[in-house]
C-alpha cells in the first residue's frame, strides 16, 4: 500500500510539473516490470529517455491541439530567447500561434529600436488541454498567456542585454520606495501565491528595470500588440507602472491573491 501511495504521489507531481510527466513514468513502470528491470540507474535511464521521447512527440502534436513551442536553442542574434533550458525542459513553453507571433514581433521591434536589444521570455504554457493548471500561476492554462522578463541595467545605469536578476527570471522582486501605491496593504490573505520571498532577495544583484526598454516595449504592446494581435492585458505591479508613466488602459494590477508582478510582465491576447 505505501508503495502504491508513493508511486501515485510521485505520477501527481510530475504531472503537475510538467503535464506529461505522469503519463511517462507510468509506462516506465510497466517497461520495468515487463523487463524486469531492478537497478536505479538503469530505471531513472528509461525514465529519462521515454520522457525525452515524449517531450519530442509534444513538439510535434502540440499544434494539432492549437499550440505551439517557444524554442529554447536560440541562433546568434536572435531577438527572442526563453531565460532556461529548464522551461523547455518542464514543457513550459507553448502557445498559440497568434502570441507566439506576437513575441517575435515585440523581439524584433525592440531590436530595431535598440540594436542588439534581446527579450526574454519566461513561463508560457503546457502544450495541451485548456484549463491544465501551469502552477504557480492562476491563469496559463489555454496557450494565451505569457511572461517576460523586464529589461535590467546594473547599479552604474549600464544596460545589461539578456540579463535576469534571477536564474530563472522570477521571486527577484523591485521593492517600492516610500510613498508608492499599494494595493495589497494590511492584507493578510491565506489562500493567495503573492509571496514576497524576503530571504531570498539579499542573494540577487542589485540591478534596476532599464526604464527606457521596458517603457518601449509596453508601448508596443499597448498599441501594435493590441492593433494587430489582440493584446488583451498586461499584468504590471502599480508602482512600477507610475514609475514608467504608464497610463494605458490594458496595463491592470493582477489583484492581490495573484504573484508579485514586479519581476516580470505578464501578457495575454483574446
Amino acid at each position: 500500500m505505501l508503495c502504491f501511495i508513493l508511486h501515485a504521489l510521485i505520477v501527481v507531481i510530475l504531472t503537475l510539473l510538467t503535464q506529461i510527466g505522469g503519463v511517462v513514468y507510468l509506462i516506465t513502470l510497466a517497461v520495468v516490470r515487463a523487463l524486469r528491470i531492478r537497478r536505479f540507474p538503469a530505471k531513472l535511464a528509461l525514465f529519462l529517455l521515454l520522457y525525452a521521447g515524449a517531450t519530442v512527440v509534444a513538439n510535434l502534436t502540440a499544434p494539432t491541439f492549437g499550440r505551439v513551442p517557444l524554442s529554447c536553442v536560440a541562433d546568434a542574434g536572435d531577438p527572442l530567447v526563453i531565460r532556461s533550458p529548464i522551461y523547455c525542459a518542464l514543457n513550459r513553453n507553448y502557445v498559440t500561434p497568434e502570441l507566439s507571433d506576437l513575441a517575435r514581433a515585440l523581439a524584433t521591434h525592440m531590436d530595431k529600436q535598440f540594436p542588439g536589444t534581446v527579450t526574454v521570455a519566461l513561463d508560457a504554457n503546457f502544450p495541451f488541454v485548456n484549463g491544465f493548471p501551469l502552477l504557480p500561476h492562476l491563469s496559463h492554462a489555454d496557450g494565451k498567456k505569457l511572461d517576460f522578463a523586464y529589461y535590467y541595467k546594473d547599479a552604474d545605469g549600464a544596460f545589461l542585454n539578456g540579463a535576469t536578476r534571477s536564474p530563472i527570471g522570477y521571486f527577484a522582486f523591485e521593492e517600492p520606495a516610500a510613498g508608492d501605491e499599494l494595493p495589497c496593504a494590511g492584507r493578510h490573505d491565506w489562500l493567495t501565491t503573492r509571496w514576497d520571498f524576503d530571504a531570498l532577495q539579499p542573494l540577487f544583484p542589485a540591478y534596476r528595470i532599464e526604464e527606457q526598454r521596458t517603457a518601449a516595449a509596453v508601448a508596443w504592446l499597448t498599441t501594435e500588440g493590441a492593433a494587430r494581435f489582440g493584446l488583451q492585458k498586461i499584468f504590471i505591479e502599480p508602482h512600477i507602472k507610475n514609475a514608467l508613466g504608464i497610463t494605458d488602459a490594458h496595463v491592470r494590477f493582477q489583484g492581490c491573491r495573484a504573484a508579485r508582478h514586479d519581476d516580470h510582465i505578464h501578457i495575454q491576447v483574446e
